[in-house]
């Protein structure tokens, strides 16, 4: 990420600084199959393709993808999924002292709903290039496993900070694509279905809180 640009009220500045701060990253042509993901870099962003998500295509486009765009990026597989192993990891020094979450969710309707968005974000990758402001960057991702009993059906990477970013392995290849425009559009659960997974609120998937969640299983 490039250097950082504090900006903002006393607070936010205190906040960016003793944490990840604010920055940009510059986007680019999402990988395609056979690219190895990276570690994620986040975005709220969408102000400046606000024209593109509101328009009737971005609008009608639906959670899940459509066939075609199911089996080219391994999706076909998503309503068999039992259940989903969950990660955070937090990319960050001290002050923050958020505790450790790992979690494997076994309610088949959660995990098949976060799936199905993982597989709509990837199925409509963003096209956007250049440089894009990112919010706070505190550096949470999420690192995960869905599964049909003990086979592997995927797996995840969810830069859930600052420019947001999704990348899913499927059949041995990577989708990996920042969470911009369409993207954002045909993904627009993906945030609350990862928090429900988790059992924490919405607000806990992007910031480093302390007891936001635990370890387990639900059945």
């Amino acid at each position: 990420m490039s250097p950082r640009q504090v900006r903002g009220p006393v607070l936010a500045v205190l906040l960016c600084s003793a944490l990840a701060g604010c920055g940009s990253v510059t986007a680019s042509a999402p990988a395609g199959a056979g690219a190895s993901s990276s570690a994620p870099a986040t975005s709220s962003a969408l102000a400046s393709s606000s024209a593109q998500a509101s328009s009737p295509a971005a609008s009608s486009a639906s959670a899940a993808p459509s066939a075609a765009a199911a089996a080219a990026t391994g999706c076909g597989s998503v309503s068999q999924a039992t259940s989903v192993t969950v990660h955070r990891v937090i990319h960050l020094v001290e002050p923050t002292r958020a505790g450790a979450l790992s979690k494997t969710q076994r309610n088949a309707a959660l995990v098949q709903a976060l799936f199905g968005q993982f597989c709509a974000a990837v199925s409509h990758p963003s096209a956007a290039k250049g440089t894009v402001r990112c919010p706070a960057d505190f550096g949470i991702s999420y690192t995960g496993t869905f599964y049909n009993g003990s086979r592997t059906l995927a797996k995840f990477v969810y830069g859930a900070s600052g420019c947001q970013s999704v990348s899913l392995t499927a059949n041995g290849k990577t989708w990996t694509t920042m969470m911009l425009a369409a993207t954002a559009a045909a993904a627009p659960k993906l945030q609350a279905d990862m928090a429900a997974v988790l059992g924490v609120s919405r607000l806990a998937i992007a910031q480093p809180v302390s007891g936001a969640g635990g370890t387990g299983a639900n059945k």
